[in-house]
């Protein structure tokens, strides 16, 4: 009994030490004194309470985050879901659009991240689309994509073709294909537009990034998920040889049902993948990490109020964005202009 005792009692000071003990960090950061592979981080975004306007938060580390500008709008003229790609010179672009059902999607350019100019207004002629013909006059979240190897942008949207009914309002959503052109100089566009998934189901929030030797699409399943589609509204990845494919081997889900809007950007050492998502309508952000684009990616813990466990951290009410590497001189030029948030700011 005596012995029973005692090891119960080493038990229970076992598992009072693994209940407090400090949980393992992510992968991919670098140890004091390391030089960082990714010195700085930007997260281009918009909030909950003023949706499709232009927010800034930023980072050290891609784990934690702080809002600049003391939670007000980076320019009163940007409007849309924000999403940058950076050219062969250097200059930075923005995509958007006014809304949904404005025809035009708007491009900005900037050298600096700070002063942003109209540079490019874009008209699609969506109903000219091959075997598309059916699209309805909805242009979503327009994302930019500088493709290095054919010194080309692509820029990519998604579009609909049925309306939603009182009866089935998910149908309006399971209906959305993703469309794309290219561009030299994004002022002048292929055309017509083309279909870039040629998959029966529903995707949003689709961008694309070269890495690894391949092509890859990120994006949101964007069917209602049933026992009979159990990976409706989650983030998953396809990848392709080809910059414009086709894009196969779709992943399984990334992230939880009821995600969207995702951000891949690497760790600080090089060595991991961070993919955010978000718990919409503005609940909270998700993170998966991987070592390769291919997987496995695990989640995060993260959003629980306890130190010990949340290893990663937004600020409140963030909503959808994109986030990329900056340099340590851009970040700091981007604080001195807009200065720092306190921690925990609304």
């Amino acid at each position: 009994m005596k012995a029973l005792r005692g090891v119960l009692l080493a038990a229970g000071l076992f598992a009072a030490a693994v209940s407090s003990g400090k949980q393992p960090d992510p992968p991919g950061q670098v140890r004091p004194g390391e030089k960082p592979v990714n010195a700085a981080y930007l997260f281009a975004h918009m909030t909950d309470d003023d949706y499709g306007r232009l927010y800034y938060s930023v980072s050290l580390d891609g784990l934690h985050w702080t809002r600049l500008n003391g939670g007000k709008r980076i320019t009163d003229d940007y409007r849309g879901h924000p999403d940058i790609a950076q050219g062969p010179d250097g200059t930075y672009y923005i995509a958007g659009n006014q809304s949904d059902a404005a025809p035009d999607i708007t491009i900005w350019s900037s050298r600096d991240l700070i002063q942003w100019e109209r540079y490019s207004t874009y008209t699609p002629d969506l109903k000219s689309t091959p075997g598309y013909s059916q699209a309805l006059q909805r242009i979503g979240a327009p994302k930019l994509f500088f493709d290095k190897a054919s010194r080309q942008f692509v820029m990519t949207w998604h579009t609909p073709h049925l309306e939603g009914t009182p009866e089935d309002s998910e149908r309006y959503w399971a209906s959305q294909r993703t469309l794309y052109v290219t561009s030299r100089d994004l002022k002048t566009f292929s055309a017509p537009p083309e279909r870039l998934l040629d998959w029966d189901m529903g995707t949003i929030d689709v961008f694309l990034r070269q890495e690894e030797g391949k092509y890859w699409a990120i994006l949101k399943d964007e069917t209602y998920p049933t026992l009979d589609w159990v990976t409706g509204k989650t983030i998953r990845i396809a990848s392709s040889d080809s910059l414009l494919g086709p894009y196969k081997d779709l992943s399984l889900p990334i992230s939880p049902n009821f995600r969207e809007a995702p951000m891949l950007v690497p760790s600080p050492d090089g060595k991991a993948w961070y993919l955010y998502y978000e718990q919409y309508p503005g609940v909270s952000y998700g993170l998966s990490v991987a070592s390769k684009l291919s997987g496995p990616w695990y989640q995060v813990s993260g959003y629980t109020f306890h130190d010990d466990w949340d290893k990663y951290a937004l600020p409140p009410k963030v909503r959808h964005g994109t986030m990329i590497t900056i340099s340590r001189g851009q970040y700091d030029a981007l604080v001195q202009k807009f200065g720092l948030d306190k921690p925990g700011r609304p």
